[in-house]
């Protein structure tokens, strides 16, 4: 059988049709518009997460320094704290207090001026004085040209008497005469001297009406207000105050303690000692004694042992209790591992009523319950809990959390 369909066109269905190819370049131009998509996408996502960090400041846990051997209390006691340069301020005059410049608290310089007492009295003698000097100097002054005179009238009188013109009666009177006049000048002269002296004593007992502080130190209390007498001595029945102030030597603190001569045998010079104020029980301030004092009380039974800090404090003051715990003294020996890390206090917190502290690592904060063995002013040092050399975040931030992202505030 004959196909009809034309021999034409089943050539054409056999045909392939050619398309004109797309242009070189775009698949190209595709691809770098898609990297620049997500270039940008991940560096916005970098940027919101930088953001959402929050910025801490950190430093490193110290490892406690190791010692020769362990420490151990070998003798508890009370006592309180002295100051070994303390003075109640008087004057060497009795007098009236005129001017006082002082407070309670004040801190003062050696040789500043406390207190002012009434001087009328003293500067009217003083002026006395002055006038007798000048009185005495003008005497001087006359006797002089008198003896200078006198001399000139015995010279005269050895001329006239060699040429047998005056008598012998003549020359002993102008001898005389120039003798006496030296005399005078002698007898005045020693009259200046007191008169100078005298002016040099008013002076001091002026200088004596101006009260000074003998050292540097703090006013802890003043006696005198200004109308009141002040005397070196008690007077006038009680009337009489015997101190403007009292002043203390802040740098001259120590510890006074009575040890019963039970145990005094457990005291040494340079012993260790560790003192806990009772207004501060958290604070333990490392001491060593200074002296055993060589005598004891037969009334108490105890001998005074003087303990010295090894480092003051302003809120270490005087009168104040303290209890003292004696170490045994450290002997020679190999060092032994220590125990313990100091932070901060500021990286403190407390969470649940514990301890924590934040570490920061691999760019996030992690919580850590931790065990607090003693805390010293700025410092606290921890028994566990951290690591030595870990990176301790300072004063973490209101809502920091364990996982949160954070980075370090970069250093100056």
């Amino acid at each position: 059988m004959t196909d009809p369909t034309p021999a034409k066109n089943r050539l054409d269905a056999l045909r392939i049709e050619r398309r004109p190819a797309p242009p070189a370049g775009r698949p190209v131009i595709w691809i770098a518009l898609l990297i620049l998509v997500l270039a940008v996408g991940g560096g916005l996502a970098w940027r919101s997460t930088r953001a959402a960090e929050l910025v801490v400041s950190t430093t490193r846990a110290r490892a406690v320094a190791g010692s020769g051997q362990a420490e151990r209390t070998v003798l508890n006691a009370s006592g309180y704290v002295t100051a070994r340069r303390s003075a109640t301020v008087s004057s060497k005059v009795t007098g009236k207090v005129v001017e006082l410049l002082i407070e309670e608290g004040m801190k003062v310089k050696e040789g500043q001026i406390l207190a002012r007492l009434d001087d009328t009295n003293v500067r009217a003698s003083l002026e006395l004085a002055v006038a007798q000097l000048i009185s005495a100097t003008n005497a001087l002054s006359e006797t002089r040209v008198r003896i200078r005179e006198a001399r000139q009238e015995l010279k005269r009188q050895e001329g006239l008497i060699a040429n047998k013109i005056a008598t012998q009666a003549d020359y002993d009177h102008a001898e005389a005469n120039a003798l006496a006049y030296e005399a005078q000048l002698q007898r005045q002269e020693a009259d200046a001297v007191v008169a100078e002296r005298t002016i040099a004593t008013w002076r001091q007992q002026l200088d004596d009406t101006v009260i000074r502080a003998p050292f540097d130190g703090i006013v802890t209390s003043k006696n005198a207000q200004p109308g009141e007498m002040i005397s070196p001595v008690s007077a006038g029945g009680g009337f009489t105050r015997t101190g403007i102030c009292t002043i203390v030597d802040m740098k001259s603190l120590e510890i006074e303690i009575d040890v019963n001569e039970s145990y005094i045998n457990r005291v040494e010079p340079e012993q260790p000692v560790e003192a806990t104020l009772d207004a501060y029980s958290d604070w333990k301030i490392p001491c060593k004694v200074i002296a055993i004092i060589p005598t004891a009380d037969r009334q108490k039974s105890t001998v005074r042992v003087r303990v010295g800090f090894d480092k003051l404090d302003p809120r270490i003051l005087p009168e104040m209790s303290i209890k003292v715990a004696f170490h045994e003294a450290a002997t020679p020996g190999p060092a032994k591992a220590s125990h313990g890390v100091i932070i901060p206090r500021s990286a403190l917190q407390q969470v649940d009523g514990k301890d924590v502290v934040f570490i920061l690592a691999n760019g996030r904060a992690e919580r850590r319950a931790v065990s607090v063995a003693s805390s010293n002013g700025e410092e606290s040092v921890l028994s566990a809990g951290v690591a030595a050399a870990e990176a301790v975040i300072v004063d973490p931030p209101t809502g920091l959390a364990d996982g949160a992202g954070v980075r370090e505030k970069p250093s100056r």
